[in-house]
C-alpha cells in the first residue's frame, strides 16, 4: 500500500472458529473468532489468539465472547469490535491514508435476508465502505482452483465450525445446495458430552477441541491410527485430579451420530442434482474443504457409503479465505457471485 493509497481492499472469511484476512493475495489475519471484553464498561480487552487463551480461565470482569454461531453473528457488538480489529492487524504498516475500504465478505449459502444484513452492517460499521457477499461453497470452489464457470458440475462439501456447507456448482451458479448447522462445534461437544458421561471427566471447549485435533476420527479401523491423547481434568463426582489416555477408536465412536447427519445432508443435496451433472460429480468427485475435512478417515468413510470418490482439497483451513481473495481480485468477472 503506498503513501496516499485511497482504497484497501481485504477478503474476509469470517467463521465461527478462525477469521481469516487476504490482503493483496496473502494471508495477513489469521485468528481464532474470539473476543475478550470487560463486564463492567464492553472495553475491547483482547481479540484473537490471545482472546483464546484467556477462554475458561477468566475473573468476574472479564468474559470472552464468540461473536459468531452457526455460521452467524449471535452478538452483533462483539463482532463489531472483532472485525474493526483484525482489519487493524491487517493494515500495512506503509498504509496512513485509507479513507475507502473494499471488502469481499463470505457466508453460508443458507444465509437468511436478515443475517446477511447483519454480516453486511458489521463490516460496514468496522470501516468497510463497499462491502461485497459471497458465498461460502463458491469461495472454497475457486480456493481449490475449480473452474466455476465450466458447464461443468463439481460439489463441495465445506465443513466449518458452525456450519456445514454442501453445494453443487455449475456455470458460475449453485444448482443445489443444502446448508446445516452440525459442523466443529458440534462435533466439539459431542466429545464434551462423552468425556463427562463415559469417564466422569470434566473438560472445557479447548480441551474438547485438542481432543478432535489430535484423535478425531470417523472411522474406528485406520489404516494409520494417531497415538492416544492424554486428557487432564477433575473428576466429576470427587473433583480429584485424573488422567485418562483416550483413544482415536473412542471419539469415532462418539462422533457417530453428528458425522451421519452430514452424510445424510450430502445425500439429500445429490438427490436435487440434475442427472447430468450427477454425472460429472460421479467422474469428478466430491471435494472435502474446512476444518472438518481434517478428521481422519472422513473421505474413505463417505467414499464407502456414497460410492463417490471423496477428496481432501489441498489446505482445506484456507480455502474459503483464498477464493474469497480471488473474487476480490476479479471483482468484474465474478460480479455474479458477489450479493
Amino acid at each position: 500500500m503506498g503513501l496516499f493509497s485511497f482504497s484497501q481492499e481485504l477478503a474476509m472469511d469470517l467463521g465461527t472458529a478462525n477469521t481469516i484476512i487476504i490482503q493483496n493475495g496473502k494471508i495477513v489475519v489469521d485468528q481464532p473468532s474470539v473476543v475478550a471484553l470487560d463486564r463492567r464498561t464492553d472495553k475491547l480487552i483482547a481479540v484473537g489468539q490471545r482472546a483464546q487463551q484467556m477462554q475458561g480461565k477468566t475473573h468476574e470482569n472479564i468474559r470472552t465472547i464468540r461473536p459468531l454461531r452457526d455460521g452467524v453473528i449471535a452478538d452483533f457488538y462483539a463482532a463489531e469490535q472483532m472485525i474493526r480489529e483484525m482489519i487493524k492487524m491487517a493494515a500495512s504498516s506503509k498504509s496512513f491514508f485509507s479513507p475507502s475500504l473494499r471488502m469481499v465478505v463470505c457466508i453460508p449459502s443458507g444465509s437468511t435476508e436478515v443475517e446477511i444484513r447483519a454480516v453486511r452492517d458489521s463490516a460496514e460499521h468496522a470501516g468497510g465502505r463497499d462491502v461485497y457477499m459471497i458465498y461460502e461453497p463458491m469461495a472454497a470452489a475457486i480456493g481449490i482452483g475449480l473452474d466455476v464457470e465450466a458447464p461443468e458440475g463439481n460439489m463441495i462439501v465445506d465443513i466449518g465450525g458452525g456450519t456445514t456447507e454442501i453445494a453443487v456448482i455449475s456455470l458460475g451458479g449453485i444448482v443445489s445446495n443444502k446448508s446445516i448447522k452440525i459442523a466443529g462445534d458440534d462435533l466439539t461437544e459431542d466429545i464434551t458430552e462423552y468425556m463427562r458421561r463415559q469417564h466422569n471427566i470434566k473438560v472445557g471447549e479447548r480441551t474438547a477441541e485438542l481432543i478432535k485435533i489430535n484423535v478425531g476420527a470417523a472411522l474406528t479401523n485406520l489404516q494409520e491410527g494417531s497415538e492416544d491423547y492424554i486428557v487432564r481434568g477433575p473428576n466429576q463426582m470427587t473433583a480429584l485430579p485424573m488422567e485418562i489416555p483416550i483413544s482415536y477408536q473412542e471419539i469415532a465412536h462418539c462422533l457417530e451420530k453428528s458425522i451421519a447427519k452430514i452424510e445424510a445432508a450430502v445425500l439429500t443435496a445429490l438427490e436435487q442434482t440434475p442427472p447430468e451433472l450427477y454425472a460429472d460429480l460421479v467422474k469428478n468427485g466430491i471435494y472435502l474443504t474446512g476444518g472438518g475435512a481434517l478428521l481422519r478417515g472422513l473421505d474413505k468413510r463417505l467414499t464407502d457409503k456414497i460410492k463417490i470418490q471423496f477428496k481432501v482439497a489441498e489446505d482445506p483451513l484456507h480455502a474459503v479465505a483464498k477464493g474469497t481473495g480471488v473474487a476480490l481480485k476479479n471483482i468484474n468477472k465474478f460480479q455474479f457471485l458477489i450479493r
